[in-house]
């Protein structure tokens, strides 16, 4: 085995190069308006899975799916439009809408905020499709098939919203390495989302995080490709680390560390990645990526941003290296591609890529911002 790469499925006889697992959300952006005052919202069809499989389809030209629940009412439909668009080819769970309570596609409300004005999210996800999905939503052995696909994803959002959603989560990694499939996760820890599981569970909120963590190592033990900064790993795998709320240089010397320790634990993992940003202001980012892959260890370079809308910005990084890792690239090259798509993606609006893969390789080769005539 190659070091610098990772061992994965021919695409010759795959009908995809990657299948995502995840729930389907509109994000409501109202720019930089603050929302008390907003009167005009963009409308963002999105979800940290389904970000990913959109943008190796639409940047990159892989061929890609998503398995997810989905309403049958107008909301859906215009989440189904966006999916039909962007080439994924989808697996859907369907459910009636009752036409007063749901259930509903559920909805993440996020503004971009503005220089020392940081951006705000909250959510409404009450009585979501996607928490309804669990073991048995999907025939995998029909899906995966065999060779049928190359990389599976998933990530830690998904698992938060039901105890079923993450015993899917394990389901569908058990038929993608019986398969033969690379199997990535996307810890993106976001602890109102895991706070609120655990309340219905009768859990305190000081219990949370150990819940969360009990799930998340659970379904790391099946993982090839790990994706998540120190405070993932801190607050979503319980690894001991720097306290991440006071830390904001971009020294990777101490994920690095921390990286192996999570790799004596789970010694499955091939790889493990992730941004790394320092902010000066909403708009104003330092930003550089690591990746640590079979023992060896990576670092991009560093650029400064002007961000116009950062919600994404890790989506699209995992998304270019998932790219460069699924086309035989030595692992250099594929951190570049990861780092650079991620960088071209907060310059644009929405959660998904408008740029091309010409534009994301010049840029990891060293390109400007120079106008290209």
């Amino acid at each position: 085995m190659n070091n610098t790469r990772l061992d994965i499925l021919n695409e010759a006889g795959a009908k995809h190069d990657l299948l995502a697992l995840g729930a389907l959300i509109t994000r409501l952006d109202p720019g930089i308006v603050p929302f008390k005052e907003a009167d005009n919202y963009a409308l963002h069809v999105a979800g940290g899975e389904y970000n990913v499989a959109k943008n190796l389809s639409s940047c990159f030209g892989m061929r890609t799916a998503i398995a997810t629940a989905m309403v049958d009412y107008p909301i859906g439909n215009r989440i189904e439009n966006d999916i039909r668009r962007a080439g994924v080819f989808p697996y859907y769970k369907r459910f009636a809408h009752d036409g007063v309570r749901g259930p509903n596609m559920g909805i993440v409300w996020s503004d971009r905020g503005q220089g020392v004005r940081a951006p705000v999210v909250f959510y409404n996800r009450a009585n979501e499709a996607a928490q309804q999905l669990g073991p048995g939503s999907f025939d995998w052995d029909d899906i995966f098939g065999k060779g049928n696909v190359r990389w599976f994803h998933s990530g830690g959002i998904f698992a938060s919203l039901s105890p079923s959603t993450s015993e899917l989560v394990i389901q569908a990694m058990q038929a993608a390495k019986k398969a033969g499939a690379i199997v990535s996760f996307d810890l993106n820890y976001r602890e109102k989302l895991w706070t609120v599981a655990a309340a219905e569970k009768g859990l305190s909120p000081e219990k949370a995080s150990e819940e969360s963590a009990r799930i998340l190592r659970k379904i790391v033990g099946y993982v090839d490709v790990l994706v998540g900064n120190e405070e993932d790993l801190q607050k979503g795998l319980g690894i001991k680390g720097q306290d991440v709320e006071s830390k904001g240089e971009l020294d990777p010397s101490s994920f690095f560390l921390m990286i192996e320790t999570a790799v004596k634990e789970f010694p499955n993992i091939k790889a493990v990645a992730t941004t790394m940003r320092e902010v000066f202001s909403t708009n104003r980012h330092s930003w550089s990526a690591v990746l640590w892959l079979n023992g060896q260890t990576f670092t991009a370079p560093t650029c400064e941003l002007d961000v116009h809308d950062r919600v994404g910005g890790g989506d699209g990084f995992a998304s270019g290296l998932f790219y460069g890792l699924l086309s035989g690239c030595e692992a250099e090259e594929a951190l570049r591609l990861g780092w650079a798509h991620g960088a071209m993606l907060t310059t644009t609006p929405g959660d998904t890529s408008m740029v091309t893969n010409e534009q994301v390789r010049a840029f990891a080769k060293g390109g400007s911002a120079r106008i290209q005539r």
